[in-house]
Parts: C-alpha cells; structure tokens; sequence
C-alpha cells in the first residue's frame, strides 16, 4: 500500500446541499478541498479518535471525528472502498473504521443526544438523523417545545428551514428545566450571533465599495460586525474563504471573500471590499490586556499598534479569521503596474491575474481560480481595434469576458497565460497580433452561419436562376434616328428657298430640286461626324416571389442547428439567441468528420428532393403565374415608352406622286381655287411672310411655301 489513498468525487454536505471535491489520505493528515469553493479542510493525524462507515444517500459515507470534537463527514464512496480504507487507518492512524447502520424505520420519537457540534436524533440505539448546530440561526422555547431555526442556502433547491421537538415533562436535575436545558445545549454550539462584550478593537469610518457606503467595523472575537447609517451586517469569521491585499496607484483595495455572502433583501454580497488611501495611518490600542493579547494571538498582534490603515486592518483579519492574505504574484502590466485595467459587463475595472488565479475589482466583484478554468480565449475588441477582448471559460460553462483592454497589454497578458499552462483556444493569434496593425485574425476560427448559408443558397440560385428570371424586358428609346432624319428634310427646303431667292425666282420647277441636291450632299460632308449611340442597357427586372413554389432546401449546417437548438437550450439554462448562434457555431466546428457527412448527407437529400419538387411544379404549369404577373407589370411601361417617342416624332411632310413635281405643302393644296394671276412680286412678298413665320415660331408643327406658278414664271 502506497503512502497516500486519493478519492474523487466525493461530496460534503453543506446546508442541504452537496460539495464536490476530492479527498486525500496521507500518513500526516487528512486534506479534503471543494471543487466549488476551493476551501480546504485539514484533519491532522495525530487529532483523529474515531472513524464511523455508514450507507447513506449517495452510497457510502464516512464520518471523522476529532479529539476536540470536530465532525466531518464525506459521502460518494463505493461498497469496494471499505477493505482499503479500513486498512490504511488501521496502517497509518491506529484507527479502526467502525460500520455503523443508520435506523430508517420512520419513527418521530427517540433521543436527543448532544456529541460535540452535532445534534444526533437516536432511536433504538441507532441514528435516525444528525443537525450541525452550526447550521442554526435561532433557537426558541415553548412550554414544552424547542423550535430550531436554520440558516438559508442559496445553493440547495430545497432547504430545511425549521424543526420543532417536544420535550416532555419528566425528572430532570434538580431546579432545572428540561426545555430550557435543551436549548441551551443548541446555543453553545449554534451560529447564534450575539454581540455579548466589548469590541477588541474599533474601525471608524472606512469606505466600503461593496457594499457601498461608510461604515463603523467592530472587530469581535468570533465575528466582525459593519455598522452603518442604514443596514448592519454581522459576519462570523467561519464563512471568511480568503484574503486579498491588491494595490493600485496610491490606493489599496482589502478584499474578503464570504461564504455564504451576507444577504440584503434579495442582494446577495460574496465579496467585502475595503479602499484605503495609501498616505492614511492610524494608532490603535486593542481593547485587552497584554497578557491576554500574548496569550490568544502570540506575536501576531501586540496591544498597541501603529502604521498604515490598510497594514494595520489586514494584520487584525489575518490574527483573528487565520487565513493567508493573497497579494499579486510577479505579473506587471504595460504601464508597470500588477493590474490591468478593463471593463465587465459595462463597468470599468481591475483584473489582477494571481499566482493561482484571477480576481476583478470591483463592480461586480469576480474570483476564478485556474483548477477552475477550462480555456482562455483572446478576441478582437467589439469597438474599437486598439483594444481586445479576454474571455475566460469555466468547467461548469460559465464565460467571463473582460473587455476594452489595451493592445499593449496582449504581449504580457499572453506569457502569463502561458506560463500558467492555461489552455488557449487560438494559441496562433499572438502571431497576427504582433505581425498586422488590425486583429482580425481572430475571428477565422468563428462559425459564421449566415455567411454559409448565403452561400448554399447562391449555389441553387445558379443553378435554377435562368429558370426564375425569364420575362420581357424594357424596349430602350432612341429618339435620335427620327431626329436625323427631320433634320435633312429640313435643311433641304430651307436650301431650296435660299437658291429661289439668289435666282430671283426665275427657274423653273425642274431646276429647283436639282440645285438642291448638291448642296445637300455638300451639308452633309460639312457636317461633323455623327456620334455613335450608345445602346442602353434593359433595365433589370425586379423578380416576382411565387408564392407557392416549393421552399429552398437548408444546408448542412441548418439542419443540425434546428435539431440541436432545444438540446443547446436544455444545457445552456437562460441562454439569449444569440449566444445560441454563436455557442452553435463553436459546436458545429468541433463536430466529428463523422457527424458533420450525415448531415451533409442529409442536405444533399434535401436538394434533391428539392429539384425533383421543382421540376413537378413547373411542369404543371406552377411558374406560369410569376411570369404573367411580371409581364403585365411592363405593360404600362412600353405604353407610356412609345406614347414617349410619338410625341417626339416631326409631322411628315406630303410629297407628290411624280418625281418631276415640286414640293407642295398643306397651304398650297388648300389654296389652289386662288387666283393663278398674282403677280411674281406677290408670290416673293408670300414666300418671305412664311419664312419668317417659320423662323418667330419654333412651336408650329408645318411650314407654309409657297412656290411661284408656271404662268408666272413664263411671263418672266
């Protein structure tokens, strides 16, 4: 047999709830420490009388009980363990291991037996069950009944709040009386505070930041007692776990961690935090005498005492609640200092990372020990990228995020962690850290799951999207072609009336068209070139949603998520969706190869499921409806278009039936029952009146010339 016995998993009742932790045997000591809490106890060797196995709840317990008459009890053995237990007691502490059965017959009445802290109901010689008095809060007395009243655990679903035992009335000790006997063998043992005696000492005024305010401490010798303005807060130094003395600038925060936390209302306080001004001293004389001083606290305290506030209160904690003060370890910051500043959940604080651990100051106050940490995680800052983000993740969980802390605090912060042998989720980012301005590397290792299924779903809109996206687009309107054109035939007349009137008006009919053509040819070749038309591009159609076509398929990725978010919901009690999203895509990424062809699997049997459903639905005719609707929405469109390029249309102008005939307007055919003896004068006088009727109005759709008739010209 080795010189240790080590058990794990084994639990400690604690108000009506379990502990775990683990417990070692060795030849020196006894040393169990919680898993929760991290508090140790120490049963020395030599102090051990009596060793009790017993069947209880959680299979099989053992009960230890000192020569000072402390009792501890630890639970979650198996049947197996007795041989080797017994043994190694029997080895190394001369003790035999006792098996005891507890009585379960159910009866109500029996003997109330007082052994040291414990109340032990007996019945037939036999323990039904045992109450710690430490676990009672008040104790009152009836005529000829005891009511005990315990002290409440956050942590227990269900809590024993009061037991009542009727004492009858039988022959007791002369002049006493048995109920009042009873109860005061429960207050001599009970947490029953009473402020009985003066004060060892006497705090005035210190600044409190949790809870906040200034209070008056009263050091007593079993508990410390906060008196102030509004509330009172006593607190026995048994629930004190640690001590912490955490400097910053020229302050000093004094930290005292409680379990259980001192309660007001529905406030639960687990840290008492103390500020003190580093310049700030005091001269305090303890209210003992010297012999009494050297007698209870040796050479820790002396009666009178004077230096730094701050050294003078530790000094009296740590004499009188007997815990180590921890203070920071050799860590130093960018800036030199053994903090970094921070910010948790919107408030702006200090995380000191320890030897064993972290602790954040002050609002809300925050200790984690490092056998309680599962990983540690460098994010980029949410705001802003001079900043980053330092997550920390539990075993049970829970996650930590200290945010908005300074670039140049990474390189310090990552060899501590490192050092520590903490696991690093993106052990790589320190890299990309060092070699790019931004941080953007750490969030490669994230899930991003609407980013995949964007993806898919391009996948299936190109394949299928020709199919949705048929449809008439928009004619593009070129009014430029009919404007060219309006423009020759109006250059050609006004070329003919010109030539008219440098010949004076005596050509005949044939020659007027002939002269014309040249100078229309030389118009043309004086022109510039003609700007070449830009095609314009069919404006894109909006896509109509058909309403009853078949629902695209989910990736691989979705389809485990509907499948998992219930189960995500069940582990992760008061998760927000979009912690969901985000724990999800950590999940989906540490998924087997196995796991994630399923359903991979599983998405292409969708797909295709999904492709033959189409297939049926435009075949009967399904997308028909979508193109109807999105045609006639264009309907008006090319209406209004061409309505458009009719108003820009020129009027045209009528041509005669022969080649030989000269251009006749609409004044011309209506004026042909006119008299054809008008003098050549006349017909000048008229062609110049519509010349400049055509040039004063722009507006007017027709040209009135008139050209002289061939009576006319033959009298010439």
């Amino acid at each position: 047999m080795g010189d240790t016995l080590e058990f794990t998993d084994i639990y400690q009742e604690a108000k009506g709830s379990w502990n775990e932790g683990r417990l070692r045997f060795s030849k020196q000591s006894i040393v169990y420490k919680s898993t929760k809490t991290g508090k140790v106890d120490t049963i020395s060797a030599p102090d051990l009388s009596l060793a009790q196995w017993r069947r209880v709840c959680l299979g099989h317990g053992i009960k230890l009980t000192t020569s000072t008459g402390h009792v501890y009890k630890y639970d979650g053995f198996k049947d197996s363990d007795l041989d080797s237990v017994s043994a190694f007691f029997k080895a190394n502490y001369k003790v035999e291991v006792v098996e005891r059965d507890m009585c379960v017959k159910g009866w109500n009445w029996g003997t109330a037996k007082f052994t040291g802290p414990l109340l032990s109901f007996d019945v037939t010689e036999s323990p039904a069950f045992e109450i710690p008095l430490s676990n009672v809060s008040q104790c009152a007395t009836g005529k000829n009944e005891v009511t005990l009243e315990f002290h409440q655990n956050d942590d227990a679903e269900v809590a024993l709040m009061e037991v009542r035992f009727y004492v009858p009335p039988g022959n007791g000790e002369e002049g006493t009386d048995p109920v009042e006997a009873f109860a005061q063998n429960v207050l001599s043992k009970a947490d029953v505070i009473q402020a009985t005696g003066d004060a060892v000492c006497i705090f005035k005024e210190l600044q409190c930041l949790t809870p906040r305010g200034r209070y008056d401490i009263r050091i007593y010798p079993s508990f410390l007692h906060l008196h102030g303005k509004t509330f009172d807060y006593k607190i026995p130094y048994t629930t004190v776990l640690r001590l912490f003395l955490l400097p910053h600038k020229e302050q000093m925060f004094f930290v005292i961690s409680l379990d259980p936390p001192i309660k007001q209302g529905q406030t639960r306080y687990h840290f008492l935090i103390l500020l003190f001004s580093k310049e700030e001293d005091i001269s305090l004389t303890l209210n003992m005498s010297e012999e009494e001083v050297e007698k209870r606290f040796e050479t820790k305290l002396t009666k009178h005492m004077s230096g730094s506030l701050y050294e003078v209160v530790s000094r009296v904690m740590k004499a009188l609640v007997n815990r180590k003060i921890t203070v920071p370890g050799n860590f130093q910051g960018h800036s030199g200092s053994q903090c970094i500043t921070c910010s948790y959940k919107a408030s702006s604080g200090l995380l000191y990372p320890l030897e064993r651990g972290f602790i954040y100051v002050h609002k809300p106050p925050v200790h984690l020990r490092f056998e309680e940490i599962s990983c540690v995680n460098f994010a980029r800052g949410t705001t802003t990228t001079r900043s980053f983000d330092f997550e920390i993740e539990t075993k049970q969980g829970t996650q930590y995020t200290f945010s908005s802390i300074e670039r140049e605090e990474y390189g310090k912060l990552f060899d501590f962690v490192n050092a520590k042998k903490l696991n690093i989720k993106n052990r790589g980012f320190k890299e990309g850290m060092k070699g790019k301005e931004n941080m953007s590397d750490s969030d490669e290792d994230q899930h991003d799951a609407y980013l995949e299924r964007m993806k898919e779903e391009g996948k299936i809109r190109e394949e299928g999207g020709s199919d949705e996206s048929e449809g008439d687009s928009d004619e593009s309107f070129n009014p430029g072609e009919e404007l060219d054109d309006v423009a020759e035939e109006y250059d050609s007349n006004a070329s003919g009336s010109d030539s008219e009137d440098e010949s004076g008006g005596g050509s005949d009919d044939e020659a007027t068209p002939k002269k014309a053509k040249p100078k229309k040819e030389a118009a043309k070749k004086s022109k510039a070139p003609p700007r070449e038309k830009k095609e314009r591009k069919p404006r894109r159609e909006k896509k109509v949603k058909d309403a009853g076509a078949p629902k695209r398929p989910m990736s691989a990725y979705m389809l485990w998520l509907n499948a998992s978010r219930e189960r995500i919901k069940s582990e992760f009690p008061g998760i927000s969706v979009t912690e969901i999203s985000k724990k999800a895509g950590e999940m989906w990424k540490q998924l087997g190869k196995d796991k994630k062809e399923e359903w991979d699997k599983k998405a292409e049997e969708a797909k295709r499921n999904y492709e033959k459903v189409m297939k049926e639905y435009k075949e009967s005719g399904g997308g028909a409806s979508s193109a109807a609707a999105s045609s006639s929405k264009q309907e008006p469109k090319k209406k209004a278009a061409a309505k458009a390029s009719d108003k820009k249309k020129p009027v045209e102008k009528e041509r005669g039936g022969g080649g030989n005939d000269s251009f006749k307007s609409r004044e011309f055919i209506s004026s042909e029952d006119s008299d054809s003896d008008n003098d050549s004068d006349g017909g000048k006088k008229k062609k110049k009146k519509n010349r400049k009727r055509r040039h004063s109005d722009e507006e007017e759709e027709e040209i009135a010339s008139t050209p002289p008739s061939s009576a006319e010209s033959g009298s010439d």
